[in-house]
């Protein structure tokens, strides 16, 4: 059986329900914030761009901006079933792509996106439970919502799940 699968594009935000996987390919400085509900099986995948509004002259879609798509996942995971009490996260990207373009002491995009998305899940009360943030290479990453499994692929770093 082929599992239906669902990419997650720059800026994106999708939700689905097993047996469903979510997808996002080339994540540098971008940030794939996966929030699920291991009981209900149902889950969503943000591709944060920018850690806010504030960082952006524009404002597309709740997706691009770890303050506003964190809200926007559980608003839309609440009507496919998920209880808020069991909700969990994964955090997949945040490199400093560039990191030899900038002054020292600066505070990278990818860093700074991380952290921003820390910070909106901490505020709604999510937990961390597994992460592949950082370092200096590019990852894609798919989330399957039927085991959960999160499966992190860099032609630098090879396989790894979380």
């Amino acid at each position: 059986m082929t599992v239906p699968r669902i990419a997650v594009g720059v800026a994106g935000l999708e939700v689905a329900t097993a047996p469903t996987s979510l997808a996002a390919v080339g994540l540098g400085s971008c940030v794939a914030v996966m929030i699920y509900d291991p009981v209900a099986k149902v889950g969503g995948m943000a591709h944060v761009l920018l850690p806010s509004p504030a960082s952006s002259r524009r404002f597309e879609s709740p997706g691009r901006f770890a303050q506003t798509a964190v809200p926007a996942l559980l608003e839309q995971l609440e009507p496919l079933g998920a209880d808020l009490r069991r909700l969990t996260a994964r955090l997949v990207g945040g490199a400093s792509m560039f990191a030899n373009l900038t002054p020292p002491g600066s505070i990278q995009m990818g860093e700074r996106n991380v952290v921003a998305v820390r910070e909106a899940l901490h505020v709604h009360g999510i937990r961390v439970i597994g992460e592949q943030v950082g370092g200096d290479y590019g990852r894609s990453v798919e989330f399957n919502l039927q085991t959960g499994v999160v499966t992190v692929t860099s032609v630098s770093q090879g396989v790894a799940h979380l």
